[in-house]
């Protein structure tokens, strides 16, 4: 099993160095906000991930489709 770590690591490479920037500003405008006037232990973890993968996978399909 790869640890979570290294999991995490690359993840966020790839966030960073290729994710169109017009999709991480959206990921970043709708995570944003919560992650400011919440509680880090009122944070819904799950909640935020589901937004962030919605995101992209919107992006990617409408890549597909064009």
């Amino acid at each position: 099993m790869i640890p979570e770590e290294v999991e995490n690591r690359i993840a966020k490479y790839f966030f960073h160095n290729y994710l169109p920037n017009e999709v991480m500003y959206e990921i970043i405008d709708k995570l944003l906000p919560p992650c400011i006037y919440t509680e880090n232990e009122d944070l819904d973890i799950d909640e935020l991930v589901r937004w962030g993968i919605e995101i992209i996978n919107r992006e990617l399909a409408n890549k597909r489709s064009v």
